[in-house]
């Protein structure tokens, strides 16, 4: 018989920090038809308001609700539940369900949870992390930049911001809290949900394709100190640093480079995204990696315009951009390509609009 769900199913980690909206938002997701074939683990049913009346217990921990998404209580550790309901899936136990939406607590580093998913041996063959949704609350949302070091993380892994509470800030507020966010995390789409009219459906097809930070862009703007782009007045430490390197890389030399860096520094990393021209190929190879983590590289169709230059982006604590500078330039002028180091520069990276 056909499988009714893919091979490695995409979860999709919804997170945010306290009254930054996100049980509203997932009260929306479980109320949509369009995504019935949502599987959803929240910490507490009470905590998204469900009917109970409406909804059917599957099992003691696990409800169908009418739009047909399943709701499964996180009542131990998040590996637990999730080879759960892969086991209860397989054996039919309850509704197939084609996508997996991972709710985190308002106070959770977000890294846990993305840990789970890539280390954890059973479960890496059965789902993979399509993307972070993080909510922003527009009303409070730079106060709680300021003084919460979880919520800056929480926006830093973020593959989509979504600021809620829109209606209820004005525009100006808006306007500096984006432009907090685009310095904090360069490149990602941001969306409002203020006015009750997100796209619920293409919010999730948006986060099913990895890497779409590269079709979002970050307009070139005044030469940046030689510290890097620095991510606003927040917590001090957390700033965005990017790097343009001219000439092409050696993909071993870099390899190494990136291990060392990750394996040294990588809670202070808090995201690296990058696009990279390699000696000896044609297409650019995308690279994208968040604390201790790294994902597989990816081997894009082409480039997206005529810019050809290594671009990379990294969030960090406490890491200063020469030090970036200067162990990346030892490394590829150890590899010899050129006979001469890579020659560098630090500033805003305009991220290609679109993919090929």
């Amino acid at each position: 018989m056909t499988e009714l769900y893919p091979d490695f199913t995409p979860v999709t980690l919804l997170t945010g920090f306290l009254g930054s909206g996100k049980t509203t938002l997932l009260k929306s997701l479980l109320a949509d038809p369009a995504l019935g074939d949502t599987a959803v683990i929240i910490n507490e049913f009470g905590e998204v308001g469900l009917d109970h009346h409406l909804i059917e217990h599957v099992t003691d921990d696990v409800v169908l609700l009418p739009s047909g998404c399943l709701c499964c209580a996180l009542q131990g550790e998040l590996s637990t539940a999730l080879r759960d309901l892969q086991s209860r899936r397989a054996r039919g136990l309850i509704p197939p369900f084609r996508r997996l939406v991972v709710e985190s607590s308002g106070l959770a580093d977000p890294y846990p949870v993305i840990s789970t998913l890539k280390t954890d041996p059973v479960l890496r063959h059965h789902f993979r992390l399509a993307a972070v949704l993080t909510t922003v609350d527009a009303v409070n949302g730079l106060q709680t930049l300021e003084r919460h070091p979880e919520s800056v993380r929480q926006a830093a892994v973020a593959d989509t911001l979504i600021l809620t509470k829109t209606d209820l800030a004005g525009p100006a507020d808006v306007g500096v809290l984006n432009g907090r966010l685009g310095d904090l995390n360069p490149g990602t789409p941001i969306v409002e949900s203020g006015d009750g009219k997100l796209d619920l459906g293409s919010l999730f097809e948006h986060a099913a394709h990895p890497g779409s930070w590269f079709k979002a862009t970050v307009e070139d703007g005044p030469e940046q100190p030689p510290g890097g782009r620095v991510a606003g007045n927040h917590r001090p430490g957390i700033q965005s640093i990017s790097l343009i390197v001219d000439d092409p890389l050696d993909w071993t030399a870099f390899g190494i480079w990136l291990t060392m860096l990750i394996n040294r520094h990588g809670s202070r990393i808090l995201r690296v995204k990058g696009m990279l021209a390699l000696t000896g190929e044609v297409n650019p190879v995308a690279v994208h990696g968040v604390q201790h983590l790294v994902h597989p590289p990816q081997h894009l169709r082409g480039w997206p315009d005529d810019d050809r230059r290594s671009k990379l982006v990294f969030i960090v604590d406490g890491i200063e951009a020469d030090q970036l500078r200067r162990s990346l330039s030892v490394f590829t002028a150890l590899a010899g390509s050129s006979g001469t180091a890579n020659r560098f520069r630090s500033g805003p990276v305009p991220i290609p609009t679109a993919m090929s």
